[in-house]
C-alpha cells in the first residue's frame, strides 16, 4: 500500500479539491481500514461545501456514501475480517448508549454523522472506519458493489423516513422532491402497499424516471399545475394521508402541510438552508403530526436483505460513472444537475504510467 493517496478535501469558503493525503492507519482497536471501491457525491457534500453544515470541519476528506473491501482490521473488531466487502453506514455509533439502544443512532453520544463531516470520509482511495462492528454491513454474494452503494445513506434515509411515517395499506402518499433521496423514499414507500403515490418536482426528467420505474402513480410539476388543487382532486378533497418533504425548496415546507389531510403525518426529510415558518394559526384544526430528520440509519442489514432479494433496486439512480481522477467534474455536474445527472458514482483512482 502506498503511503499517499488521492482524496477530495473540503477547503472551506465553498471550495473542494482533489489532493494527496496520507493513507489512514488504525487508531483504535475497533477500527478497520477500507479500500474504497465505489463512492458517490451527495447533496450533503454540497451543503458542507457551501457552509450550511456548521459542525463540518475544514481540511476534512469528504464522502459518507461508499462501499469497499476491508484491508486491515483492529484487534477489537469481532464481526469483520480482511477481504470482506462492506457497505459503510453514514453514521458512526457505539450501539451501547441510551440513544443507540433505542435505535436513535443519529444521536449517539459517541458519534452521529462523523464520516466526511467531522472525520475523514470515503471520497478517497482508503478510509478509516471507527466502531466498525456497528458502522459496516457485509455485502453478500450476488450483490454488486453498486447495488449496495446507497444502503448506508440515501437508501437508509428513505427507508427510515417510510418506517416512521405510520403508513397503512391503501394510503395515498405524496413525496415532494424526486432527487436521489426522494427517489429512495419513493422506493421505500412502495414496501407498505400504498394505493396511490404522487411525486412532485420541477424536473420533468426525474418525474419521468419515477413513473417509468414504477415508483409513483402520478407526477406533478408545480411549474405547470397547481399542486394543491390537483392533490385535492386525487383525494376526494381530503388531501394526502402522508406527506414526505424531501425537496428543501423555498416553499416546499408550506406545500407539505397544505397538501396533507387533517390528522396526517408530515415527514420532514429535507435539510433546510434557512429557518422555516410554522404558521400554527393557519393550520389550526388540521391536527397534523410533524416528524423531522435526520436519518437514524439503524436498519442497514434489513435494507441489504431487501436489495439482495430484489425488493429495493437503486440502479436507476446511477446516471454517471467516472474515476476519482474526474471528481471535480463530477461535483460540477452533480451540483448543477447537468446532463441529467442524478447520482455520480466515483470509481477508484486510475494511475497512468
Amino acid at each position: 500500500m502506498s503511503e499517499m493517496m488521492k482524496a477530495v478535501v473540503y477547503k472551506g469558503n465553498g471550495e473542494v479539491a482533489l489532493e494527496d493525503r496520507p493513507v489512514p492507519v488504525i487508531k483504535e482497536s475497533t477500527d478497520v481500514i477500507v479500500r474504497v471501491t465505489r463512492s458517490t457525491i451527495c447533496s450533503s457534500d454540497l451543503h458542507i461545501k457551501h457552509g450550511t453544515v456548521p459542525r463540518a470541519r475544514e481540511n476534512n476528506i469528504l464522502g459518507h456514501e461508499f462501499v469497499g473491501e476491508i484491508v486491515e482490521v483492529g484487534d477489537g473488531v469481532k464481526k469483520f475480517k480482511v477481504g470482506d466487502r462492506v457497505s459503510v453506514n453514514v453514521e458512526t455509533f457505539c450501539g451501547e448508549c441510551y440513544f443507540c439502544k433505542r435505535g436513535y443512532v443519529n444521536n449517539c453520544v459517541h458519534g452521529g454523522w462523523e464520516l466526511g463531516c467531522r472525520i475523514d470520509g470515503g471520497q478517497a482511495e482508503y478510509t478509516r472506519i471507527p466502531l466498525a462492528d456497528q458502522g459496516l454491513t457485509l455485502i453478500p454474494e450476488g450483490v454488486s458493489d453498486e447495488a449496495a452503494l446507497f444502503n448506508g445513506d440515501i437508501l437508509a434515509t428513505g427507508y427510515w423516513a417510510a418506517s416512521i411515517a405510520e403508513l397503512k395499506p391503501a394510503d395515498t402518499v405524496v413525496v415532494l422532491g424526486a432527487g436521489p433521496t426522494g427517489l429512495c423514499t419513493l422506493m421505500s414507500v412502495q414496501l407498505y402497499s400504498p394505493e396511490k403515490v404522487i411525486v412532485v418536482d420541477i424536473n420533468e426528467e426525474r418525474l419521468q424516471l419515477a413513473k417509468e420505474n414504477g415508483l409513483a402513480d402520478v407526477a406533478l410539476n408545480p411549474s405547470k399545475v397547481n399542486v394543491e388543487e390537483e392533490i385535492l382532486k386525487l383525494t376526494e378533497g381530503r388531501g394526502a394521508d402522508c406527506v414526505f418533504e424531501v425537496a428543501g425548496g423555498k416553499n416546499t415546507f408550506e406545500m407539505a402541510w397544505k397538501v396533507a389531510r387533517p390528522n396526517a403525518n408530515v415527514i420532514l426529510v429535507a435539510l433546510y438552508p434557512e429557518a422555516q415558518s410554522l404558521p400554527l394559526h393557519l393550520m389550526y384544526g388540521k391536527n397534523l403530526t410533524f416528524k423531522t430528520g435526520g436519518v437514524d440509519a439503524s436498519a442497514c442489514e434489513d435494507i441489504m436483505k431487501l436489495v439482495a432479494c430484489g425488493k429495493l433496486d437503486t440502479s436507476c439512480l446511477i446516471t454517471h460513472r467516472a474515476p476519482l481522477n474526474d471528481v471535480m467534474k463530477g461535483y460540477e455536474t452533480f451540483e448543477n444537475m447537468a446532463d441529467g445527472c442524478i447520482k455520480w458514482v466515483i470509481t477508484p483512482y486510475e494511475r497512468h504510467e
